[in-house]
């Protein structure tokens, strides 16, 4: 019998930050149970892929499906030991009044996929609340990544499939309808070192930065390139869905800053997308960067704070940092 989600947080929360951490985690898994239900019935319920006349705290249209989201997972929030929830949808955190952590949040990533039925998702950091923070809740997101007790993400898609890491390893979890709960897919999730994919939005080509546009040039030589073999690319727009593909095949995943209007500090989240992200990867062998410098010793600017993003095997993204001219370790 695979291990139960249960029993692994059982075994792993031997400490007393972790205890709070793996209620919390339950609480989750039961919102992500509902978000993936009314995702498989868009179109025939009350809850849809549809946009609705709102913007988020991002600016981006919301829909439907965003805004259920959102309210199972502060739900899930409201009934597990957490402070504070730091949503993409909300403006700014609710406190909550009680618990050890922050919760931030992006409960329904790549909705605008929901249509084409893409595998979509819900990313999670869990920080720790210090007293500072019980006075200020904005300042528990201003928190580096390195502090993150959890983080993880759901995929909505064939299946429904928890990615999730406490610190010590990155494993896959997969949700099984007949017993109702999550089940261990393998013992450990390592990177391969050694992959000829990678994943970037092309047609953004004439504004990204220049060692970026030689980067790709070189692996779109192929064999005859610089590189002496043949690369793919694979983007599929969302970035659970080409998270989980990276982990599972290897590769590079690049969204940097460039010249469009609103792009010049990056586009993805750190608090709740590059944070959680790269925790994953890390603990699976690889590495996250924002081009210069490790995502995780990144102080964010507040919980929407935006960030370039490049995450993969570690060779790639030391290499990526080579065509910027710095240094690597």
């Amino acid at each position: 019998m695979p291990l139960s989600l249960e029993n692994y947080l059982d075994d792993a929360a031997n400490t007393p930050e972790l205890k709070p951490v793996a209620k919390t985690l339950v609480e989750l898994t039961r919102a992500a149970v509902k978000v993936q239900q009314a995702i498989s019935t868009a179109g025939i319920s009350h809850t849809d892929g549809s946009a609705v006349p709102e913007q988020n705290a991002s600016g981006e249209t919301q829909k439907a499906l965003d805004i259920f989201a959102d309210e199972a997972f502060l739900q899930a929030a409201k009934n597990a030991p957490v402070f504070s929830y730091g949503s993409e949808e909300q403006e700014e955190p609710v406190v909550l009044g009680a618990g050890e952590l922050a919760l931030a949040i992006d409960p329904l990533d790549g909705s605008s996929n929901i249509e084409t039925n893409v595998s979509v998702g819900t990313i999670f950091s869990l920080l720790p609340v210090l007293p500072a923070h019980k006075v200020m809740a904005c300042e528990a997101y201003r928190q580096p990544g390195n502090r993150q007790l959890a983080a993880g993400f759901f995929v909505y898609g064939a299946q429904l499939l928890l990615v999730l890491t406490l610190g010590a390893g990155t494993r896959i979890f997969i949700y099984q309808p007949k017993s109702g709960g999550f089940f261990l897919l393998n013992a450990e999730t390592s990177l391969p070192g050694d992959s000829r994919e990678y994943s970037i939005n092309a047609s953004n080509r004439r504004f990204w930065p220049s060692s970026v546009a030689r980067y790709i040039e070189d692996l779109e030589a192929g064999e005859d390139g610089p590189r002496g073999r043949n690369f793919g690319m694979r983007y599929v727009g969302s970035l659970v869905a080409d998270t989980y593909r990276i982990l599972q095949r290897g590769g590079v995943f690049l969204y940097p800053a460039d010249e469009r209007q609103g792009y010049a500090k990056g586009r993805l989240r750190q608090t709740y997308e590059a944070n959680p992200i790269a925790f994953c990867i890390e603990q699976a062998g690889g590495a996250a960067t924002n081009g210069t410098a490790r995502i995780l010793d990144l102080v964010p600017d507040g919980l929407h704070a935006r960030t370039p993003f490049i995450f993969g095997t570690q060779g790639e993204v030391a290499l990526i940092a080579e065509y910027a001219g710095l240094p690597t370790a």
